[in-house]
C-alpha cells in the first residue's frame, strides 16, 4: 500500500509540473495589474485531460492515505 501511495505521490508531483500556470504574477495580483485574474476558463484538449488526471490521482491519494490511517 505505500509503494502504491509513493507512486501515485510521484506522477501527482509530475502532473502539477505539467499544468499551465493560470494566475497572474503575484506583482500585478498585488498592484491590481489584472482584473480577469478570477474569470472562468475554458480547459480543452490538453489542459482538460491533464487537469482530470490530477483530481483523479488527487483523489486517490487522499482516499489510499484515509485508509491506511484508519488500518493502522
Amino acid at each position: 500500500m505505500r509503494i502504491v501511495l509513493l507512486i501515485i505521490s510521484i506522477l501527482l508531483i509530475i502532473i502539477v509540473l505539467l499544468q499551465s500556470g493560470k494566475a497572474e504574477p503575484a506583482s500585478q495580483i498585488i498592484s491590481g495589474g489584472s482584473m480577469d485574474l478570477f474569470n472562468k476558463r475554458k480547459e480543452r484538449g490538453s489542459e482538460l485531460l491533464i487537469s482530470r488526471i490530477t483530481f483523479l490521482l488527487g483523489l486517490s491519494f487522499f482516499v489510499i492515505s484515509l485508509v491506511m490511517e484508519l488500518i493502522k
